[in-house]
């Protein structure tokens, strides 16, 4: 499945575009790499690193979702490895 459309059927993002941005200006990172194509593949076991709301999330793929249905549904896809860290704080942690 594509990232972006992971991003989007998982509520991760609120648009498909949106979640094309944050991946193109290079601010995502799978498995410890950096993407910059919003195409790349996404797996179940993939580690996501993005920066969402203000905060950088790490998760690991659980399941590809075949949509994009109500928020309980999506968040059964993924588990969040790292509680949601302030970018300030991540920031200064470097």
């Amino acid at each position: 499945m594509r990232l972006d459309k992971f991003l989007f059927f998982t509520r991760l993002t609120k648009t498909r575009s949106l979640a094309q941005k944050i991946v193109g200006e290079g601010h995502v990172r799978m498995d410890g790499q950096p993407v910059t194509r919003a195409h790349a593949e996404v797996r179940p076991g993939s580690v996501i690193t993005l920066p969402l709301h203000g905060a950088v999330h790490v998760i690991r793929v659980e399941a590809l979702p075949a949509r994009r249905g109500p928020a309980s549904e999506a968040r059964s896809h993924y588990t969040a490895l790292t509680p949601a860290q302030p970018i300030d704080a991540a920031v200064a942690a470097f």
